[in-house]
């Protein structure tokens, strides 16, 4: 397993780090069935982009010296299929977030929705979430808002090539779009709500491609026995 990356597709509920923890004991079993006591340089073992844990799909892991290798495979544009909740908001974004549901809004129509999924088509400006994986300081972004600190995260221009309607029945609308290294699809979600003026959070994301590896090609984290 050294040198080398695995395309995995993450469950639901599991951390990117979750994932990393049960590959290298999965490693260091190989090891101890070798007789060999493993240096932390053969242990190495990482992933190359955070999934949130209500997310699925596409985590390539990293073994070895392909770890260097990681900021290469953070730069490549990545596809999503995701669920968004019309109608409500989340303090997180997604599902995990405390919810607040909105009343009497006017259901958007299927033209409304086309319309603004048009208008977060391109390069647009995004300012992370609080709750995401960024360092402010040196801190992750999502602890100081656990501790309930607000900070200041600075925006940046993201590129959304396409955003395609995979079905609309209110309050839900499922999407899928390919966007740039950097682009946060809960921030997506609630932008689109946000131009819909209904409100919205994205309650379910599936991450189908990163560059040109597929979720077609993973593995499923059950089948890694360690």
């Amino acid at each position: 397993m050294n040198d080398e990356i695995i395309l995995i597709d993450k469950p639901v509920d599991w951390t990117s780090f979750d994932v990393v923890a049960k590959l290298r004991g999965k490693l260091r079993a190989e090891y101890a069935a070798k007789g060999v006591k493993p240096t932390k340089k053969q242990l190495r073992v990482g992933h190359a982009g955070t999934l949130d844990p209500f997310a699925t799909g596409l985590l390539i892991i990293l073994y070895g010296e392909s770890c260097k290798r990681a900021g290469d495979f953070l730069k490549l544009d990545k596809v999503y299929e995701a669920t968004i909740h019309l109608g409500a908001t989340s303090t997180t974004g997604d599902p995990e977030g405390e919810i607040t549901e909105r009343i009497d809004v006017t259901v958007p129509t299927v033209e409304e929705v086309q319309s603004a999924l048009v208008k977060y088509t391109g390069i647009i400006t995004q300012t992370p979430p609080q709750f995401s994986a960024i360092k402010i300081g040196g801190v992750r972004a999502y602890k100081l808002a656990r501790e309930g600190k607000s900070v200041e995260i600075p925006s940046r221009d993201v590129t959304i090539h396409s955003i395609d309607m995979l079905g609309y029945e209110y309050p839900m609308l499922r999407i899928k779009t390919h966007v740039s290294s950097g682009t946060y699809i809960r921030t997506l979600a609630e932008g689109i709500g946000e131009a819909l003026d209904v409100g919205a959070y994205c309650s379910a994301l599936l991450r189908t491609k990163i560059g040109e590896y597929s979720i077609e090609d993973a593995q499923g984290i059950e089948s890694q026995a360690s």
